[in-house]
């Protein structure tokens, strides 16, 4: 049974995962099992050139960061379990107890992150209520997001990225992520807000 379990190896995906294993050293978190599903076949970074985005250096592909950025949450946070090659296909249950099904397995947990892109068809049965048009986005395009009020579509589901209804710009992505994975740590803290730093002075 994993406590959290996100599905999406891109931006906002491996951006929620690295704050919650930022975290590991909380006495809320250190018991704690997080799983992410690193499939990234279909991201939009796979063609994506960044000269624009904040910390990145000019020319940088996304072809790129998607390799780099999943070997740094393993280097740095080794203890989030992360599943390449499965693409998540069904999803069942309630808060607490969900299990997701994927092309090659099934998991169990207790709290759902979605972090896959907003391409049109959903591809996630058990789901399909919560499809809406994309409303960041042109009627042209034919992009859908997930119903969601802050992120949580229903108790238990969190959204990010793309299909949370955010425009396509990596920062608003990872900055989705973040926020998702600050959300659960402040209810995994009993409700008191949480933030995660590093700091130069805590080396």
């Amino acid at each position: 049974m994993f406590d959290v379990f996100i599905i999406g190896g891109g931006v906002s995906g491996v951006s929620c995962a690295m704050i919650l294993g930022s975290a590991q050293s909380k006495p809320f978190v250190c018991d704690k099992k997080i799983g992410i599903l690193t499939h990234q076949k279909t991201s939009s970074l796979q063609e994506a050139l960044f000269n624009n985005a904040y910390g990145i250096p000019s020319g940088k592909l996304g072809s790129e960061i998607l390799i780099e950025s999943t070997e740094q949450l393993y280097n740095n946070y080794p203890h989030i379990v992360q599943i390449a090659g499965e693409k998540a296909l069904k999803l069942e249950g309630e808060a607490g107890n969900f299990t997701l099904t994927t092309n090659k397995n099934s998991y169990k947990a207790k709290i759902i992150v979605i972090g896959i892109g907003a391409g049109n068809p959903f591809t996630i049965e058990g789901l399909e209520e919560y499809v809406i048009p994309h409303q960041k986005a042109i009627p042209e395009k034919n992009r859908i997001q997930l119903k969601n009020t802050d992120h949580k579509v229903t108790e238990g589901i969190y959204v990010t990225g793309t299909l949370a209804g955010w425009r396509s710009q990596l920062a608003i992505a990872a900055g989705s992520g973040a926020a998702v994975a600050t959300d659960i740590l402040t209810l995994w803290n009993n409700g008191i807000h949480v933030q995660v730093h590093d700091s130069i002075k805590k080396q």
